[in-house]
C-alpha cells in the first residue's frame, strides 16, 4: 500500500521533477553517508522514479512517432 501511494504521487511529476529528483536520490547514495535503512528507501524511491521517467520517455516517443508516421 505505501509502495502504490509512492508511485501515484510521483506519476503526477513531470519528466524533468522525476528527472531531477531520481539525481538527487542517486547523489545522496553516492555519498555512502546514509544510514541501511535510510539508503534502502531512498534506492526503492530511486527505482520508481526511474520508472515513471521511463514512461514519461516511452508516452512522448509514441506520440512522436505517431507526428512522423501520420
Amino acid at each position: 500500500m505505501k509502495e502504490e501511494k509512492m508511485t501515484n504521487d510521483l506519476k503526477n511529476l513531470s519528466f524533468e521533477e522525476a528527472m531531477q529528483e531520481l539525481e538527487l536520490v542517486v547523489r545522496q547514495l553516492e555519498t555512502g553517508k546514509v544510514k541501511l535503512e535510510d539508503a534502502v528507501t531512498a534506492y526503492e524511491r530511486g527505482v520508481a522514479l526511474k520508472n515513471i521517467c521511463e514512461e514519461k520517455l516511452k508516452n512522448a516517443k509514441s506520440k512522436i512517432d505517431l507526428l512522423v508516421i501520420g
